[in-house]
């Protein structure tokens, strides 16, 4: 896992102090947790949404275009990824991070206010599907300059556990979204929910998003992208620099976000969903296991992203990819055995597997570029197979599901997507300073 050319780097410039570095960490970790809380809500209320935005009389195919919708915020995940990670290798990364959390959380409140299919009819879908495309471009923009920003602060023996707190800040945004529709499930009627409770979360993330931005307006710019700028080294074009020398990157990148965005969308989105839905357990129940999956996967995540700098990044990685392809079938049968306490423990298992991908895999991919392309070249790979793989995730299980009859049919998808990004994981070299050999990000 080498990058196509090394690092630009100040060689000269005093490394950053350890209070410098974890303010970053923090800044931009901080804004991932409000970022993907917006992301999240929309998952966790897809049953709700689909019966107040929909018109339909089969509670399969309302949920079906509730995931529809939600899957088409990931079409414009690529465009926003282009033009936030081409600004941000131009003019810096700091304020470019600021601008996504502002549009974001805009948007998410938007939602909020938006009236449904019985009040102003089809108008109710069309202005949810516009809101969610500027969601979706906003969050184009958020993976890349966040991981990023913390990898080019981080000390290089220490990158794979800084960097990972990037991952965990959108896993805890997960966690707040479903923890909120846990408690909402839990003092409100469904009646109640469908009528007003389901517009609290989304507009709380007003709020958040201004807490958001206040936290991430106030820090410095990276140290690498500094010392860039001072040399003269920001391209005026560096998205073509990073088609025409740097394309094998942005297609690794691809390939580690396929099984990182089914494995996500389908673990932390679709599981609660289809442990009610599909298997018949209470919402309340989907709700409780996404939280203590998700609690569980916070944890260990800075401690698989610590132990891919002992042992590098390819062990790891390939750790996640082969246990999610012996037991994603397995533990998907395990949750339909009628069983509610299995059904959970099945779930946690599924996030246990996950943890060893999630912790690397951020510094794994920004490893592969070079200071003046690293914005931009990772969320090009990022979301191009976000767009094609994770937001449709939800979809295509539940349809695989509702096709097949098959209640473990997503077990088969996460294992497939394990198998494509395993040989991927396989075909490029280490990263991680204490075993890798050639260039490195400084």
């Amino acid at each position: 896992m080498a990058p196509d050319t090394p690092a630009t780097s100040d060689a000269s410039a005093p490394p950053p102090s350890p209070a410098l570095v974890r303010r970053a960490t923090v800044g931009a970790s901080v804004g991932s947790v409000v970022e993907w809380f917006d992301v999240a809500l929309y998952g966790y209320l897809a049953v709700v949404i689909g019966e107040v935005f929909f018109e339909s009389s089969s509670p399969t195919a309302a949920l079906l275009s509730s995931f529809a919708v939600f899957g088409s915020a990931f079409i414009v995940r690529p465009l926003g990824g282009i033009v936030f990670g081409a600004i941000g290798d131009r003019i810096g990364r700091r304020k470019v991070l600021a601008a996504v959390i502002l549009t974001a959380s805009g948007a998410t409140f938007l939602i909020g206010l938006l009236p449904g299919y019985a009040t102003i009819g089809i108008l109710a879908p069309v202005l949810l599907v516009i809101l969610r495309l500027v969601q979706g471009f906003s969050a184009g923009g958020e993976m890349g300059g966040a991981s990023a920003f913390v990898a080019e602060y981080a000390p290089r023996e220490r990158r794979g556990y800084l960097v990972s707190f990037v991952e965990m800040g959108c896993i805890l945004g997960f966690l707040l979204g479903a923890s909120t529709v846990l408690v909402m499930n839990a003092v409100l009627s469904e009646s109640q929910m469908h009528e007003w409770g389901w517009r609290i979360p989304f507009l709380v993330a007003g709020p958040l998003g201004a807490v958001g931005l206040y936290i991430r307006s106030r820090l410095e710019e990276t140290p690498e992208f500094t010392a860039l700028r001072a040399q003269g080294r920001v391209r005026k074009n560096p998205l073509k620099e990073t088609l025409v020398r740097h394309w094998r990157a942005v297609l690794i990148v691809a390939g580690f976000a396929l099984f990182q965005n089914v494995a996500i969308y389908v673990i932390l989105t679709y599981v609660p969903t289809h442990l009610s839905v599909t298997l018949g357990f209470s919402a309340l129940l989907g709700s409780v296991s996404a939280v203590v999956m998700m609690a569980v996967l916070c944890a260990l995540i800075p401690v698989t992203g610590l132990l891919s700098d002992r042992v590098g990044r390819r062990p790891v990685l390939l750790f996640s990819c082969v246990t999610s392809l012996l037991l994603g079938v397995p533990l998907f049968l395990g949750m339909q055995t009628g069983s509610a306490v299995l059904a959970v423990a099945c779930h946690v298992l599924l996030g246990i597997l996950l943890s060893f991908f999630l912790g690397p895999v951020l510094a794994a991919a920004n490893e592969l570029f070079s200071t003046d392309v690293r914005y931009g070249g990772f969320s090009l790979g990022y979301n191009v197979s976000v767009s094609l793989f994770g937001g449709t995730a939800p979809f295509v299980v539940t349809l695989l599901v509702a096709e097949t009859g098959f209640a473990a049919s997503p077990g088969i998808y996460l294992a497939a997507a394990a198998v494509v990004t395993g040989i991927v994981v396989l075909s490029v070299r280490e990263t991680a300073p204490a075993r890798a050999r050639g260039p490195q990000l400084s």
